[in-house]
């Protein structure tokens, strides 16, 4: 039997999902005998360099056009995308800045503050927020199963994993939501 390839990338956020994930620690032992773990912070490759992945994880809100990219491609790679952590889920805290103009966040957060470079002026750097708001990723790309917390704990991640790389899926009720 073939196992499913699993596969994780992140958006904007802490990577905090991704820590919690590392976090199932001699469980992964279960987890690879019923999976092929791809990329995720357990093996060396950085992202999926294949189709058919079984099951997607993408942590993080969309930011950026870069992660609107990422959310696109991942989603083209695998059969289930799950969104992991509050961030994909309903923004996080990544969608804190949409309080504020994408200008004023910018310059309150390069321009005055005490940590500024020299220069005192706004990064030239494509990283940084190009949308006007950050997104949820379930407005960017269709998500099959959302796991919540911040981060999520081990073991709803490992639930929801075990789960899905043996073909069922994770019912998350509120009784199975307490451990997250």
């Amino acid at each position: 039997m073939t196992k499913p390839k699993v596969a994780s990338d992140w958006l904007a956020g802490c990577a905090g999902c991704h820590m919690s994930l590392l976090d199932i620690d001699e469980r992964i032992v279960t987890l690879v005998q019923v999976a092929d773990l791809r990329a995720t912070p357990i093996t060396d490759l950085k992202e999926p360099d294949e189709t058919g992945v079984a099951v997607g994880i993408l942590e993080g809100a969309v930011n950026n056009s870069a992660n609107e990219e990422v959310a696109h491609r991942m989603r083209s790679r695998c059969s289930i995308l799950v969104a992991l952590g509050d961030c994909a889920v309903f923004g996080g805290v990544p969608a804190m800045r949409n309080f504020f103009p994408l200008e004023e966040a910018l310059r309150r957060a390069y321009i005055e503050t005490e940590s500024t470079d020299e220069n005192g002026k706004i990064p030239d750097n494509p990283e940084l927020a190009t949308m006007t708001r950050a997104r949820s990723l379930q407005e960017v790309v269709p998500v099959d199963i959302f796991v919540p917390g911040c981060p999520p704990s081990a073991d709803a991640i490992f639930y929801v994993l075990s789960e899905l790389a043996q073909g069922r899926k994770p019912v998350l009720k509120d009784e199975k939501l307490s451990w997250i």
